[in-house]
């Protein structure tokens, strides 16, 4: 099985970015999600929006570059929402109490809802 290397492109939403995430969440992916993030926060929204719907694998190191993510986010008080995980990726959510910072939701309408809640 070939590896699918992570691609990233960035959608803006009233009041958040929408990070859209293609491929694997994996070591390789730092560069395209650490560009795709500073392109979503040069727009200065409140919130930026995780999309795993296209995302097929995250291993250990994509669970840390996540959490890097989450605290650029906290740094400049911004939240970072996620939508679209799989039941498994909920559950590692959840197991490494990510979930407990990053906001978790099955879907655009409700991830996108809760940002412009704030």
């Amino acid at each position: 099985m070939a590896v699918q290397h992570l691609e990233a492109s960035v959608r803006q939403e009233p009041g958040s970015a929408v990070l859209d995430l293609r491929g694997e969440i994996n070591g390789f992916g730092q560069e395209a999600l650490d560009a795709a993030y500073a392109e979503a926060e040069a727009k200065d929204p409140e919130a930026i929006i995780l999309n795993f719907e296209e995302v097929d694998y995250i291993n250990s190191t994509g669970i840390a570059l996540i959490v890097g993510l989450l605290a650029k986010a906290r740094a400049s008080k911004r939240r970072l929402l996620a939508y679209g995980l799989s039941d498994h990726y909920v559950e590692i959510f959840n197991i490494t109490r990510l979930s407990d910072f990053v906001g978790v939701y099955p879907d655009e309408e409700s991830a996108l809802s809760e940002a412009s809640a704030s």
